[in-house]
């Protein structure tokens, strides 16, 4: 005899249905938008509306508390909600049919705005919208039709053994074989989606086989101090710091990008990727920080790029007077205001199509980035680039200045201990002891440490090739047994010694002096 059907049994399944409906409606959204090659599928418009629109001070500290992990985090909070909501969205079925379809059309409409919303959309990125919302409607009718009619039965039935129960368990044994098969549906059409159309995979195969004409790097001679444990000069291209607000970076090929340079200038001027290869490329060592950069924090490396100085572009759109930013704008949509004088002065300011002597990485800004020394990145490091706008401070209101930071962005001075490391152990006695000191177009003249607030001592530079690089220190300092700290500071090419005063990154960058805590035992 079948057994009677419980009312906690009876209603465990509908919320099922709703998760499997839900997550069909995501995977096959997330298929078509992988075959049509929209970058922005529907969960990651929707994600990267909320980075847009999240107010600063909560962008600023979740840079600091939560770097890299921020977007991971982002993700799974949304992750977690939608998958409470479809749970919800099955039990509510139950008892009203129109509920589904209301939270349905609201998801829907959300993801279309959110699309909408996005950068350079076109009608076809709103077919994964689309595609997500039928199945959704479809695949939850299919699942709750048998236990609608098993319900009904069991209803009718309660006796142990009688025939409503048995039709009951014929019911939900229809719902299990039908949530099986519509969820083994939905995970092969988003594996075969991600297979068929993911343009990453292209991009990055154009990518592998391009060959640029660029000069491989070579460090300088004496930029890297004899200090055991210091790491290198030039940092490599897979430990340098990725900073971005797009959950899922563009992927473009080099044949369909371009860039538009227009605004208060003679002439408008578009160039495409083999415009710029066929002007030749400049090279330049340069060291690129972020803004969200802590004192002592990782958010700072030196490269050598290659690409087209904008100083010889701009020239040739001839800028008008009154003129003082460029708006500057990546196909993602994010953009920032650049000091005008930053991107024409004898400053090495390029689109840069190459990092480290290789094409740029796609989360570098493949194709084409700009390259701004002596600016933090967030008013000039623009990845993807596609549009130049030549225009005043007064008439723009950029992504990150409308959260509240500076709108000019110069590099402060700022210098940082790598050796020894926080919390490590040393022999007492004569210990070498190195780090970086950075002031982008100003350079470093004198870096100094202090033990234990003595006196400070000065050490030693690295030779650089120009005051748009980092420059590390080193030397050796008389420790004694027990607990240390020690602190460092430096002085710019100006004379100006980098203040001890403590300020956090809002809304133009920290300040202060990095200190490390170590312990030194006898040999």
């Amino acid at each position: 005899m079948a057994p009677r059907p419980t009312l906690e049994q009876r209603a465990l399944v509908w919320p099922l249905a709703g998760l499997v409906a839900g997550v069909a409606g995501m995977l096959t959204s997330y298929a078509a938008a992988m075959v049509l090659t929209v970058r922005e599928a529907p969960v990651v418009a929707i994600a990267e509306l909320v980075v847009r629109t999240t107010p600063g001070p909560i962008v600023s500290f979740a840079l600091k508390f939560l770097g890299a992990w921020n977007k991971t985090l982002l993700l799974s909070v949304m992750a977690v909600l939608t998958v409470v909501l479809f749970w919800y969205v099955g039990a509510w079925a139950r008892r009203r049919w129109w509920v589904p379809v209301l939270v349905y059309s609201l998801m829907a409409t959300l993801a279309a705005v959110a699309v909408l919303l996005s950068a350079d959309w076109s009608g076809v990125d709103l077919l994964p919208v689309a595609v997500g919302y039928v199945t959704w409607l479809v695949v939850l009718s299919l699942l709750t039709e048998p236990l609608r009619r098993a319900d009904a039965v069991a209803g009718e039935a309660p006796e142990p053994g009688s025939t409503g129960a048995a039709a009951y368990s014929r019911g939900r044994r229809q719902f299990l074989v039908r949530a099986g098969l519509l969820g083994a549906a939905a995970v092969a059409a988003g594996v075969a989606g991600r297979v068929v159309g993911s343009g990453r995979r292209q991009v990055e195969e154009v990518r592998r086989l391009l060959r640029l004409d660029v000069r491989a790097p070579r460090v300088p001679a004496g930029a890297h101090p004899d200090v055991p444990g210091l790491g290198p000069w030039q940092t490599p291209t897979e430990e340098f710091y990725k900073i971005h607000t797009a959950i899922v970076v563009p992927a473009i090929e080099p044949a369909d990008w371009s860039l538009r340079i227009h605004g208060m200038v003679e002439r408008e001027v578009v160039l495409g990727y083999q415009d710029l290869l066929d002007r030749g490329l400049t090279d330049a060592w340069v060291t690129l920080c972020c803004v969200s950069n802590p004192i002592g924090g990782p958010l700072v490396g030196n490269a050598w790029w290659s690409g087209v100085r904008t100083a010889d572009l701009l020239a040739e759109a001839g800028v008008l007077d009154g003129a003082d930013a460029v708006l500057q704008t990546s196909q993602d949509g994010w953009n920032c205001a650049t000091p005008l004088e930053a991107l024409t002065d004898d400053r090495d300011a390029m689109l840069a199509l190459a990092m480290n002597g290789s094409p740029l990485p796609i989360e570098h800004g493949f194709p084409v980035r700009t390259v701004v020394p002596g600016l933090y990145g967030y008013v000039s490091a623009t990845k993807w680039v596609v549009d130049m706008e030549v225009t005043r401070f007064a008439n723009v209101d950029a992504y990150w200045t409308q959260r509240g930071w500076g709108e000019r962005g110069p590099v402060k001075t700022a210098s940082r201990i790598d050796v020894p490391r926080s919390g490590s152990t040393v022999v007492a006695g004569p210990v070498r002891v190195g780090g970086v000191a950075w002031h982008q177009h100003t350079g470093i003249s004198a870096v100094e440490v202090s033990l234990d607030g003595g006196p400070w001592q000065p050490m030693e530079l690295g030779r650089v090739p120009s005051a748009d690089t980092w420059v590390q220190w080193g030397g050796t300092v008389d420790v004694g047994p027990g607990d240390h700290l020690m602190r460092v500071r430096a002085t710019d090419a100006d004379g100006v010694v980098q203040t001890p005063v403590e300020r956090d990154v809002l809304p133009d960058g920290a300040t202060g002096h990095d200190v490390v805590d170590f312990s030194a035992e006898e040999a």
